[in-house]
């Protein structure tokens, strides 16, 4: 009798593997006397397609609409079909007596399981390995710490949710909207909302209308320093009639001033929090200009091929007080090369320094923070990409057990014919975990002194004269376009964008999407043609901007999605039932189709070249999960009916048995050769 391990992926199965010994090869699988490891390839199961239930719909009718299932049934993937056959046959034999889960440790990751389990119809018992690191001894460590599955079955309850809901409102939404105006629209739960964001930003930068403003500076000697007019009341320096800033510039020239006060302020900026992924992929768009998914991939590479950081897929940005033991074999560990200096340092205190900053149990979801693993540090081994990541994650790690950075910001006032002047300047007093700042960190800080003076030698009470004085003409900016870190930044904040006091309170932890899916919502608005990148920043085209004009303000409202995203979050900590919430998104679906039959088309779409709506229409929803045959004889839609089955309304019944005439299709889905709706994960 044996135990079956199922990995998420053939390189992780590997890895599995040879911690247990299993050095024998099978058809689709490692095993040895005790154990047969396994694999999924991702995704092996997808949730039926609308023509599942009924090959009538795969024909787009607003009258077919809304699509939704009494129960949503599981197919599997063609492709991958021939290994998902044998993990049934793995799963469901007599030989097998136990199941462990080492799928991803994430929502994700325990559908990927969950899916393949439910459609391979196996009732065995299983165990779930839960690690954050993919060396030897962390997984040693799991399998000796091993979970039960149904420890984690509000989870899977959550992605089950997720998943279903994401399919309901992706397949109505876009089929119902890709009709009424005839051209083919992505809409998802997660992506919409999002591109609602980018677009009100380009509203704002499209309205801006720049305003001339001046500035005064006074040069004094000596001592010779400079300083820059500012009113006492405002404290604002722009000027926005020229004839006054002409005026304060001739009325000041020559004259003598005084010292009128001197003010020193301590800034202290303690070490910043430890990265989890979406603070980490807004540092290396920032920095490297790295997509979202690019980084991502790499840290995905850090993490399951070089086993150099723990788990990159988080959301927490704190570690929990069982990995307190664990900091200094870390330290040991990046004890090496370029980190030497500064892990010595923290390696010679008498005890780290652990705070709420560092270790907080109560803040910690699925996984702790990224920092590097306990493996060993081969540098050599990592691409350009990846080497960039690793040193930051390296970086972040080190500081944590570093002072803080203290520097004084200094005022001098300088008085003249009743008009102010201010010179401002910084001395660092300890550079405390500074030192550790990237290159590209410390030109920033200089990026922000490039307005400071080396101050005066000045006390208060000196007197000065006016040598010169100037007038700088400037304007007002425009509103920044996004770039993707500012984007992930307003995704992972979407409670903000909520009126309702109440409300966003609620969603302060709760944003669009989570940090595994950002990258993917922001590469869909990207391939359907909703947005560009243009350098860094982020615009939306004219078809981007026209979706978010028709459809209605729940589909776009980040309050919508964070109401459902909080949902999710409760679903998984059983706090709420999921049918409960799968009501929610059926009334949603309801409201949404109801909406595109009653009103009329307001705006005419650009129009699209074949090529386009061809890219725009491949990518499809990541298969959440999948069915066997027998599904397929469910009926299609407006009402469930009994049994899960979808019943066919008004005009689909008359034509049953009907070829289907593709005149029927919008141009831009007859060019779909999946004749489905765009991807439809969020």
């Amino acid at each position: 009798m044996k135990t079956l391990v199922i990995a998420e992926k053939p390189s992780v199965a590997r890895d599995i593997a040879k911690v247990l010994n299993c050095s024998r090869k099978g058809e689709g699988f490692l095993f040895s006397e005790d154990y047969i490891v396994s694999w999924a390839i991702g995704h092996l199961v997808s949730l039926c397609d609308p023509e599942d239930y009924d090959p009538l719909l795969k024909r787009w009718r607003l009258e077919h609409l809304p699509i939704i299932p009494e129960t949503i049934k599981l197919k599997a993937i063609a492709s991958t079909r021939s290994q998902l056959a044998i993990l049934s046959k793995l799963m469901n034999s007599n030989d097998t007596q136990s199941i462990i889960c080492a799928t991803d440790s994430g929502r994700e990751g325990e559908l990927i399981f969950r899916y393949i389990y439910n459609i391979v119809k196996c009732k065995k018992p299983f165990k779930r390995l839960w690690i954050s690191s993919m060396t030897d001894a962390a997984i040693k460590d799991g399998f000796n710490n091993l979970k039960n599955g149904t420890d984690y079955d509000q989870l899977y309850l959550s992605a089950k949710c997720r998943s279903e809901a994401d399919w309901l409102v992706g397949i109505n939404a876009s089929r119902a909207f890709t009709l009424k105006y005839n051209v083919l629209l992505s809409i998802g739960r997660v992506q919409t909302p999002t591109l609602a964001i980018i677009t009100e930003k380009q509203k704002e930068i499209d309205a801006f209308v720049p305003q001339a403003y001046w500035e005064v500076k006074a040069f004094f000697n000596p001592p010779e320093y400079s300083g820059i007019w500012f009113d006492p009341q405002s404290k604002e320096t722009k000027i926005m009639d020229n004839g006054k800033a002409e005026a304060i510039a001739a009325k000041v020239k020559g004259k003598t001033g005084s010292v009128l006060d001197i003010e020193k302020e301590e800034k202290r900026i303690p070490p910043p929090l430890l990265y989890d992924l979406t603070e980490l992929q807004r540092d290396c768009n920032r920095k490297y200009g790295f997509s979202a998914q690019k980084t991502l991939d790499a840290a995905q590479a850090l993490y399951e091929k070089h086993k150099m950081i723990t788990y990159p897929r988080t959301d927490s940005r704190y570690l929990s007080t069982d990995m307190i033991p664990k900091l200094k074999s870390v330290l040991y560990k990046v004890n090496t090369g370029p980190y030497a200096p500064y892990a010595s340092y923290a390696l010679s205190l008498s005890q780290l320094p652990v705070t709420k900053r560092l270790v907080d149990d109560a803040k910690i979801t699925d996984h702790h923070a990224i920092i590097p693993s306990e493996a060993a540090v081969n540098l050599s081994a990592l691409g350009s990409d990846e080497l960039k990541i690793y040193d930051l994650i390296v970086r972040r790690f080190i500081s944590s057990f570093y002072p803080a950075y203290i520097y004084n910001i200094m005022k001098v006032i300088t008085a003249v014919e009743d008009e102010r002047f201010l010179t401002r300047g910084t001395l660092v007093v300890q550079l405390g975990w500074m030192e550790l700042a990237p290159q590209s960190d410390k030109e920033d800080k200089d990026s922000e002194k490039e307005d400071e003076e080396e101050l005066p030698n000045v006390k208060k009470g000196d007197l000065v004269t006016v040598q010169d004085s100037k007038i700088f003409s400037k304007k007002t900016k425009p509103p920044k376009p996004y770039t993707e870190a500012t984007l992930l930044s307003a995704m992972e904040n979407a409670g903000r964008f909520v009126d309702d006091e109440n409300l966003k309170e609620q969603l302060k932890d709760s944003g669009l999407g989570t940090p595994a899916t950002r990258a993917a919502t922001i590469e869909r608005l990207i391939c359907v043609g909703y947005i560009t990148r243009k350098g860094k920043a982020l615009q939306p085209t004219e078809k981007g901007m026209k979706l978010i004009e028709v459809v209605p303000k729940e589909l776009k409202s980040a309050e919508t999605t964070g109401k459902w995203e909080k949902g999710l979050s409760s679903i998984s900590k059983s706090t709420m039932d999921p049918n409960r919430f799968m009501q929610s998104i059926n009334r949603f679906v309801n409201f949404l189709t109801d909406d595109a039959k009653k009103t009329k088309p307001t705006v005419v779409f650009p129009p699209e070249e074949r090529k386009i709506a061809k890219k725009a229409a491949l990518p499809k929803a990541k298969p959440a999960g999948g069915a066997d045959k027998a599904s397929r004889t469910g009926k299609a839609t407006g009402k469930a009916a009994p049994g899960g089955a979808v019943k066919a309304s008004g005009a689909a019944k008359t034509t049953r048995g009907k070829k289907s005439d593709p005149s029927n299709l919008p141009a831009a889905v007859k060019n779909n050769p999946n004749n489905a709706a765009p991807g439809t994960k969020e």
